[in-house]
């Protein structure tokens, strides 16, 4: 089982970053699957979730209206669109398969003029 992000980088305040996560090794698309971050000091987030089929997706406040999930299951990869971005998104960013347990090995996205 394999959870490969991709997209991470260096963006100024109120840019746009697409991070990616290629999935392999079990049936993508029967699992949600979600999107976390970790920024330095502190715990592990949620920022969102997008159900098996994608037709229901969740946000907590603070990304809301900036971030979009997505899920495309014929090539097994669930994005997360970051749009409008702030210093405080500064994180490292996680896939998951949490009904799997399954993490991928994080992707830097730093926020900074």
């Amino acid at each position: 089982v394999q959870l490969v992000e991709s997209g991470g980088g260096l963006v100024q305040p109120g840019g746009s970053l697409r991070l990616s996560c290629a999935a392999s090794g079990f049936t993508f698309s029967r699992y949600d699957m979600s999107w976390y971050r970790q920024a330095p000091g502190k715990g592990r987030e949620l920022v969102a979730f997008i159900a098996a089929n994608g037709g229901s997706t969740n946000y907590p406040n603070s990304v809301k209206g900036r971030f979009t999930i997505s899920k495309d299951n014929a090539k097994n990869t669930v994005y997360l669109q970051m749009n409008s971005l702030k210093l405080e998104d500064t994180a490292v960013y996680y896939c998951s398969c949490i009904p799997r347990g399954y993490w991928g090995q994080g992707t830097q996205v730093t926020v900074s003029s």
